[in-house]
Parts: C-alpha cells; sequence; structure tokens
C-alpha cells in the first residue's frame, strides 16, 4: 500500500515535469538552440528537477 504522500507526488510529478520540460525546451528555442540532442537535453532536464519540486509541493499541502 503506497503513502498517500507517494500519491500526490506522482500525480503532481505528471504535471509539473511536463510543465518544466516544456518551459525549457522553449527557453532552449528562444535562445537559438536548434540540434535534437540539446533540447532533449533540456526535457529532461525538466522532467530530473520536476520530482523535487513535485515531493516540495505535495508535502507542503499536506502539511507534513
Amino acid at each position: 500500500m503506497r503513502s498517500p504522500l507517494f500519491k500526490i507526488v506522482m500525480t503532481f510529478y505528471g504535471i509539473i515535469g511536463s510543465t518544466l520540460a516544456s518551459v525549457l525546451v522553449v527557453i532552449a528555442l528562444v535562445n537559438g538552440v536548434s540540434g535534437l540532442w540539446p533540447l532533449l537535453g533540456a526535457a529532461a532536464v525538466g522532467f530530473v528537477v520536476g520530482l523535487p519540486v513535485s515531493y516540495f509541493v505535495a508535502k507542503a499541502m499536506l502539511g507534513d
């Protein structure tokens, strides 16, 4: 059985991770990046950064 915090973190991660990935890709495109691997790298960084952000948002909402 998963804890309620885990369920909320995973729910937020789907939203926050994809949003951060999209924002970083747009920032890269605005700065003139046009290669495939740099754009994929920006998206990957967004997904990686999204996990701790989701954790802190969920923890703040639950008051833990």
